[in-house]
């Protein structure tokens, strides 16, 4: 009878964390300075938080670099109540590492990342490659299909992409993405943004917005000029937020899913 080694090495604490140890070899720096560099990095999952952070034996962190927080975010990072100050590379950054309260993870600390970068290192990667944003769930899952499905795509009745050759993207947790062909897509209706954003999965998207009167919020179009390998079949191609457009697959309306993105895009479009 065979086992799945990942519920097996899931861990829980009485705090509410999540953790397992990684395999991966993880370094970060700060300017020049390599201030982490292990081999036996853990991967913890907080209980307000979708997406996990590493935890590194202190014996893998420039200790020297760190200082007791002046001012420490106490209580954040479910209950964390040590807080360290970094000076590297000529540049001190307050509050860019913590320990987590767990027994369990004792001897161990974290650095910010995501949520507050400009408290946390420059650069992260595993083993060769740079990763950004947060580290990648190995119980998450990113597929890129190509399809022949029909998707119509419409913004207050206004028919914006149709095509029969869409690439489907499916991520754990959230709504089949669909990727169409530019040709495909009316980007007359919509004018290019400077806004960006990073996905660990599938790299730097570039954005566009609807130029109607439709009460859309911005930036509801994007594209992945240079995607992770994983993901290359996506390269150029535009997708739309499920959950503000009118979506039609094989004559099918889709129902416009609630998801985590909805509460950020229903933000947008008040701003």
């Amino acid at each position: 009878m065979s086992t799945l080694p990942n519920e097996r090495s899931v861990r829980s604490t009485a705090e509410g964390l999540l953790w397992e140890p990684s395999e991966r070899w993880v370094r970060g720096t700060k300017g020049d300075v390599t201030v982490v560099d292990s081999r036996h990095p853990v991967l913890v999952w907080e209980p307000e938080l979708p997406v996990p952070q590493y935890a590194f034996p202190r014996e893998d962190v420039r200790q020297d670099l760190l200082r007791p927080a002046k001012h420490p975010r106490t209580g954040t990072h479910t209950g964390s109540q040590i807080f360290y100050d970094l000076e590297a590379g000529g540049e001190l950054v307050e509050n860019a590492a913590w320990t987590f309260p767990a027994e369990d993870l004792a001897g161990h600390v974290a650095f910010e990342w995501f949520r507050h970068p400009d408290r946390g290192l420059d650069h992260w990667y595993e083993e060769e490659e740079e990763i950004f944003i947060h580290p990648r769930d190995p119980h998450k899952r990113v597929d890129a299909m190509p399809s022949s499905r029909h998707v119509r795509i419409e913004i207050d009745g206004t028919t914006v992409a149709d095509t029969r050759r869409p690439v489907l993207l499916f991520e754990t947790s959230l709504p089949t993405r669909y990727y169409l062909p530019r040709e495909d897509v009316r980007l007359d209706l919509f004018t290019p943004t400077d806004h960006h954003t990073g996905c660990p999965y599938k790299g730097t998207a570039s954005y566009w917005s609807w130029r109607g009167e439709a009460d859309v919020p911005p930036n509801i179009v994007w594209t992945y000029p240079d995607p992770l390998p994983a993901v290359h079949v996506v390269q150029g191609l535009l997708a739309f937020y499920n959950e503000a457009v009118d979506i039609t697959v094989d004559g099918e309306r889709l129902e416009r899913p609630v998801t985590p993105f909805s509460a950020m895009l229903s933000r947008r479009r008040r701003t």
